[in-house]
């Protein structure tokens, strides 16, 4: 701001110096006062344009680290959501809050700290030099600022729904094209490309009308601004010349006067695109706002607990789950125990709540009632990071990220050495496929794990559970993409590598869970059932009703 300050009055001391010259040097014929008043004007033209650039050096850093704090609080706060809480704003639109919205909130304050300050001091000290010079022309010059400000201040009140517009629209775009690009194998086995195409287009109309009626407004100013000061200028010359006639007004002194106009006129027209850009970094710092002031449901102990009196133990007391605004719970009353050393199997159809089960355990969501205790502890009174280095979840979807088949498989480790990737794999059945591609451990995996197959994709990320060596595995229908042979093999390997872990195995097959020493049979997230295999075979009907469905699917096939 000081800098700002100090190229301001430099600026509106050029105009002063310029008329000096002319009345003084050039019509009063001394070529000395000219060379002495043109060495001051270079000293003030340097310490002006030194000042600029300091000025515009120090607002673009302070801005850009503006920008960089936002992203970080940002990313710090979504980092910390639940799923019920992203699922509310939607991917889309964090992705945008984060990135777009963040970016104008800087454009902002880059734009008020290297034009803002000084716009309205140019203004203000333009017209009271003019006072300076003469104040009848002053006093015609004292009109231009409000006549131009009228403009500014019925554009920007045009442009806000516009902006407001812009940004529903870009998370639509964003949306839609995440959908597209995730599910692309989807629409062409369904050749649903012109549907989709059709859906971008109408979400890029929406954006593309908002953006042109903002832009239109905004070009408009420039012309305008433009317009209205030249015609002053005609003005400012029609009565100096008059001025000049009557020998109250020098030739220097109207030279001084067009100059404050011009300076005026840079003023309006930076405070202009500064004042029309606060609109929309108003909206998105109101959107901002949204995610920072949003707490997550599933919030940290007040005082969190490190220790566990019995490590590896799993208990679900009562469990009951609700998701908002929801009419019905997707759990009801489940009760459920894993202790270390024995495989506990969840069965049941679609949609009974095996996966939300599982989802409590790490607290990617709270239990809307009843307890679920990790280690003798309820989770919520756990340190979160105690919490999830005692249990490793094997999502449904394997998800893998960008990096190398070793960077993925340490995740939950860094230090884990070469050697025990290498044994996860052979546990995970993927070793053979490994060692088969030309950089082995080094391969790259593209974003998603895009460049492996499904089953691939999820023996790395049994592999990478395995690494991490927790006390519970939790494993979400992590065997569907095997075939038979493969996921008998895994499973044999596995009881040998977590024996002294509590497993908890979510399955469609019942091949998969037949073995397990407990097997818990959901159904409309209830538990109507548990025990053994044989147990359940001889004495409960949705699970006889389970096996019956997997054999007649077998004899048809």
């Amino acid at each position: 701001m000081a800098l700002q300050l100090v190229q301001t009055v430099a600026l509106l001391y050029l105009p002063r110096l310029s008329a000096d010259i002319i009345d003084d040097g050039a019509l009063g014929a001394d070529p000395a006062f000219v060379l002495r008043r043109g060495g001051l004007m270079l000293v003030v033209s340097l310490l002006q344009v030194g000042c600029a650039l300091g000025a515009v050096g120090l607002g673009a850093r302070i801005a850009m680290a503006v920008g960089r704090d936002i992203r970080a609080e940002v990313f710090q706060r979504v980092q910390g959501f639940s799923s019920r809480e992203v699922g509310n704003f939607g991917t889309a639109s964090l992705i945008t809050r984060t990135t777009n919205d963040v970016q104008q909130v800087q454009n902002l304050v880059s734009a008020a700290l290297t034009g803002l300050v000084a716009a309205p001091i140019t203004a203000v000290g333009g017209v009271v030099l003019a006072l300076g010079q003469d104040v009848p022309m002053a006093l015609a010059l004292f009109a231009v600022v409000p006549l131009l400000g009228l403009p500014v201040a019925l554009v920007v009140r045009r442009l806000r729904p516009h902006f407001a517009g812009m940004q529903r629209g870009m998370d639509v775009v964003n949306r839609v094209l995440r959908e597209q690009v995730t599910g692309i194998r989807v629409i062409r086995a369904f050749a649903r490309d012109e549907f989709e195409r059709q859906r971008f287009t109408r979400a890029n109309a929406e954006l593309t009308h908002h953006s042109v009626r903002a832009g239109l407004l905004t070009s408009s100013m420039f012309p305008l601004a433009a317009t209205l000061v030249n015609l002053f200028g005609v003005v400012l010359l029609w009565l100096g010349a008059y001025r000049i006639r009557d020998g109250g007004l020098q030739v220097g002194a109207l030279t001084a006067f067009l100059g404050y106009l011009m300076l005026i006129l840079v003023a309006v027209i930076t405070a202009t695109f500064t004042f029309m850009a606060v609109p929309r970094a108003e909206i998105c710092a109101a959107r901002i706002a949204e995610v920072l002031t949003t707490e997550s449901s599933v919030r940290p102990a007040g005082q969190p607990l490190h220790a566990q009196p019995r490590p590896g133990h799993l208990e679900l007391r009562g469990v009951s789950f609700r998701y908002a605004g929801a009419q019905e719970a997707v759990l009801r009353d489940v009760d459920l125990t894993a202790a270390p050393g024995e495989t506990t199997a969840v069965v049941g159809s679609t949609g009974s709540g095996k996966s939300t089960l599982l989802g409590l355990v790490p607290r990617l969501a709270d239990a809307t009632a009843g307890q679920v205790r990790v280690g003798g502890e309820d989770v919520r009174d756990l340190d979160q990071s105690v919490l999830r280095r005692s249990v490793g979840l094997v999502p449904q979807n394997a998800s893998l990220v960008s990096g190398s088949i070793a960077s993925n498989l340490r995740f939950g480790r860094p230090d884990a050495t070469d050697e025990e990737l290498w044994n996860a794999l052979a546990v995970a059945q993927a070793k053979e496929f490994v060692e088969a591609l030309d950089e082995g451990l080094d391969t790259p995996v593209a974003q998603g794990g895009t460049n492996f197959s499904g089953g691939q994709r999820q023996r790395l990320a049994i592999a990478r559970v395995l690494v991490h060596r927790p006390q519970i595995y939790l494993f979400d229908d992590a065997f569907s993409a095997l075939d038979s042979t493969t996921e008998a093999r895994l499973r044999a390997a596995l009881a040998v590598e977590a024996a002294g872990a509590a497993v908890v195995v979510v399955a469609q097959r019942v091949a998969t869970v037949r073995h397990a020493d407990r097997i818990v049979v959901l159904d409309a997230g209830a538990v109507v059932g548990t025990g053994t295999h044989d147990a359940l075979l001889a004495s409960n009907p949705v699970y006889r009703e389970i096996v019956a469905s997997q054999l007649d699917e077998e004899r048809t096939t």
